[in-house]
């Protein structure tokens, strides 16, 4: 069985949608409970999630890798399997991520996808069929056995961004990783709001100062300072 871990902010456009769907793909109800980590949202986030049946905790700090931390250490399912509140898991995504498991994939994620026709995207999101630690977001999902999540040290939590790029490297040194071949539909809403080429530019030159290694204030500034409609 399978915990599903959403860390969310102000998604209340999103987050019904989301766990509908998911459910709706969940075709051998594999999906044991789905913890919703909120991080201080001021909309009806919180609400909704546990209208839909969610398990919802509040994150006493605001932050991705500190809420999946949170929704991890709750969950009482050994495969962790984290995801975006504006994406959307495969149809049968539970059951290909269980027989990947018994297969020998300690941890593993899905291909991407849009949800938004254009050509730039779907050329960026062609990438992620790689396994390659480089092209790898959080866009794509993640999944984990929880002992494998441990024993990697979780998410680090003095990260604010890219930390589910930085976690895959250390996964890999406790087992196999695995791409699986379906793809997770992901909102293209912050490429619309920001305009497809010019958020590229942005998130490439966040993914460049990264492993240049500046630090995360840095990083956070020119976030803010670029992107419409942050969340960070």
């Amino acid at each position: 069985m399978i915990s599903v871990i959403i860390p969310t902010y102000n998604e209340e456009q999103q987050i019904e949608k989301t766990i509908c769907l998911m459910r709706d793909n969940d075709d051998n109800n594999l999906v044991a409970e789905i913890i919703i980590v909120d991080g201080g949202s001021i909309d009806d986030t919180v609400a909704l999630a546990t209208q839909c049946g969610a398990k919802t905790i509040c994150s006493t700090r605001k932050g991705r890798a500190v809420q999946m931390n949170r929704g991890a250490s709750a969950a009482k399912q050994q495969i962790l399997y984290f995801l975006h509140a504006d994406s959307i898991p495969p149809k049968g995504f539970a059951t290909k991520i269980l027989n990947a498991y018994n297969e020998g994939a300690k941890s593993g994620c899905f291909r991407l996808a849009f949800d938004y026709d254009h050509w730039f995207l779907k050329a960026n999101a062609w990438f992620t069929r790689f396994n390659i630690n480089a092209v790898r977001f959080g866009d794509q999902s993640l999944f984990v056995s929880k002992d494998v999540f441990e024993k990697a040290g979780g998410f680090k939590e003095d990260l604010l961004m890219m930390e589910d790029q930085e976690i895959i490297h250390r996964l890999k040194r406790y087992g196999k990783f695995k791409v699986l071949n379906d793809a997770v539909i992901t909102s293209a809403r912050k490429y619309l709001d920001n305009g497809v080429y010019r958020m590229q530019i942005i998130f490439y030159r966040i993914w460049v100062m990264y492993y240049l290694g500046y630090s995360q204030g840095q990083l956070l500034k020119v976030h803010r300072k670029l992107i419409r409609k942050h969340k960070l």
